[in-house]
């Protein structure tokens, strides 16, 4: 071993007693039970169901407080107590309000503060004292140490504990306790945190997503596919910005784009004033704000064809500097008649309607107007000097990766490449052939190479960027093209449809999924694949559980554009020591009505797999760094102490 890390490891632990401490302190942790993980997808930017679900637990805060209290209280004050602590600040301001006299407000303190202390001792019943410090609220460690950990015998002491609830009650500091307490105890429930993808796009609050994940106290990503779109923007990629921004518009989210992330629009509108006309295969998808007038409404009807077709001019020259992405079929505005307004695909012509190719020059379809370019330059240089978005989307590579292998699980948002028999599907980038586990690695490497240099904006990582939204053998498309053009401009709907990747009817298969499990050094007794990415249509009765529970997906629909196909308002993942529960959840109205009425967002829990022996620190990714830690400690002991 390395003695100069021996060395630094001894500035550390310079002395024999505090080695072994150490020692015995690790080695302890590793035989508690493993903590709570929850794994959430596709939250498109809906904050609020997501923070209702984070606060909850998918139903574990609900849970503890049921185990603890049931007998002891009913239904309805059960009920009141949980929402208490899913959102603290709010319910006791309508508590108090219903109080008519300090005697009984002070009375009702007590006993919450009683109950809080109670409930936050039993979720922490699996931690050590030090990692339940590390949770409370600072500035009242001290006194909810001494509340937790009083004595049965109060014969000395009472008077004292007494004294502690009175004057945090009387010094105005109840309130801040309980909030406190409140987030601690949701803190506690969940150990660590899995968003299986896609934070951006549709929704109206992806901003807030992101910092509630920065403040989280445990947490990964692995990217989806709409996650890279930004990522991609981010670093360069023109081609990617122009994507970003249509989906913005289609879903009436621009003021994600300009009021929250500070990127001026107005050369953009200014383009599409001039150029283009109102037009319906063009109009948002969702209204969401009845209060808009219906000049800003055709406004955003005239950005949407504009930065559509800066992006259809942008996609081609990708296409064809990079042949081994075998797109050559989607270079749609060379197949054009622009004389007879139609175009052939696969031999077969089609009618176009609703167009706006004002903008485009049959000669050379793909050239940018300098107007174009011009206002393509302004965006790409206001969206990378945005702070804001640049903390997040440094936030996203730091905690972010293609796929995660955690505790015997693979975490991946959309596929593994398969071909029609199961085998791993390979692509051929830069004369040399990958594919399976190799193949997400060479692409992330090429993501992180791009967001290192977003000045090289037309180099091939910056293009894999791109490929990775649309290519077919990216693993968070999962498709064989991507027929944006074709749904704007052609009624047909034969010509909408987007073929997927043999993975999403071979992961039913128990074997496949095992196959795949094996390919990543995955146990296939064991581990299960968790995804995200397409919708489970539950109402027409699609299992989220498949393959014999070797594959889970996890995503049920928390963009509210899905909903109405789904059936159901998104699935969750709870993977504690005893086995794992898939949560599904109902529409999410409004934090008000949960306040209000108590209400919740869960249905019925299923069970995925149940662990035949409960499951240690020891057998996760955790302990193997403990282990680690431990074994570097042993081997500082006989190093600098023994003999």
């Amino acid at each position: 071993m390395n003695t100069k890390y021996l060395d630094l490891l001894a500035q550390k632990y310079d002395s024999e007693e505090k080695v072994v401490t150490e020692i015995i302190n690790l080695k302890s942790i590793l035989n508690l039970p493993k903590g709570t993980e929850h794994f959430v997808s596709d939250l498109h930017g809906e904050y609020q169901a997501f923070q209702h679900v984070l606060r909850n637990g998918s139903g574990k805060v609900k849970e503890k407080i049921t185990d603890l209290f049931e007998e002891i209280l009913p239904e309805n004050e059960i009920n009141e107590f949980a929402t208490l602590v899913y959102y603290p600040e709010e319910k006791i301001k309508l508590i108090k309000n219903a109080f008519d006299n300090e005697t009984e407000l002070f009375q009702w303190y007590a006993e919450i503060i009683e109950r809080m202390l109670k409930l936050i001792s039993y979720a922490s019943s699996k931690y050590t004292r030090s990692k339940l410090r590390k949770a409370l609220p600072a500035q009242f460690v001290y006194v909810i140490e001494e509340l937790l950990y009083k004595t049965d015998d109060l014969t000395n002491k009472e008077t004292y504990y007494q004294k502690i609830l009175q004057q945090i009650i009387s010094l105005g500091q109840a309130d801040k306790l309980i909030i406190g307490l409140a987030y601690t105890t949701q803190r506690l429930v969940v150990d660590h945190l899995h968003v299986v993808g896609d934070i951006y796009d549709r929704g109206p609050e992806p901003d807030k997503i992101m910092e509630t994940l920065i403040n989280y106290h445990s947490v990964d990503i692995q990217w989806g596919n709409h996650d890279v779109l930004w990522i991609g923007a981010f670093a360069g990629s023109k081609v990617c910005l122009a994507n970003i921004i249509r989906i913005c518009a289609r879903y009436n989210n621009l003021e994600i784009i300009e009021d929250v992330y500070g990127i001026n629009l107005r050369p953009l509108l200014n383009l599409a004033e001039k150029y283009y006309h109102d037009n319906p295969a063009f109009t948002p998808k969702i209204d969401s704000d009845e209060k808009q007038s219906n000049h800003e409404k055709c406004q955003i009807t005239k950005i949407h064809q504009a930065i559509t077709m800066i992006q259809f001019k942008l996609e081609s020259p990708i296409i064809k500097r990079r042949s081994y992405f075998n797109m050559s079929e989607r270079l749609l505005l060379e197949k054009i008649d622009f004389d007879e307004n139609n175009i052939t695909l696969h031999g077969k012509t089609y009618p176009l309607e609703n167009t706006c190719f004002a903008t485009v020059n049959p000669e050379r379809p793909d050239q940018l107007l300098e107007e174009e370019e011009e206002v393509i330059d302004k965006l790409l240089f206001s969206l990378q000097h945005s702070e804001k978005l640049a903390r997040h989307m440094n936030f996203l590579m730091k905690k972010g990766s293609l796929y995660l292998k955690y505790n015997g699980n693979l975490l991946i948002h959309g596929c593994i490449p398969l071909d029609e028999k199961g085998n791993m599907e390979e692509m051929m980038i830069e004369n040399k052939s990958y594919g399976g586990r190799e193949l997400l690695d060479v692409f992330e490497n090429y993501l992180r190479h791009a967001f290192a240099h977003p000045d090289e904006t037309d180099d091939l990582a910056t293009d894999m960027v791109w490929y990775l939204w649309t290519g077919q053998y990216s693993s968070l498309f999962g498709k064989r093209e991507m027929t944006t053009f074709e749904r704007y401009f052609i009624k047909n709907k034969a010509t909408h449809k987007e073929r997927k990747n043999p993975y999403y009817y071979l992961r039913e298969n128990e074997n496949t999924c095992r196959d795949i499990l094996e390919e990543f050094d995955l146990n296939p007794d064991q581990g299960h694949i968790i995804n995200g990415h397409t919708p489970v249509k539950e109402i027409d009765g699609e299992n989220p559980i498949k393959a014999n529970g070797k594959m889970i997906v996890i995503d049920g629909g928390f963009s509210k554009a899905y909903q109405s196909t789904t059936g159901i308002a998104g699935y969750t993942l709870l993977f504690n020591s005893y086995g794992m529960q898939l949560v599904a959840h109902k529409h999410f109205n409004s934090k008000d009505e949960v306040l209000l009425n108590g209400a919740d967002v869960l249905s019925v829990k299923r069970l995925v797999d149940k662990e035949l022996e409960r499951k240690k620190v020891r057998e996760t990714n955790v302990g193997e760094e403990l282990l680690q830690e431990v074994y570097f400690l042993n081997s500082l002991m006989e190093y600098r102490y023994v003999n």
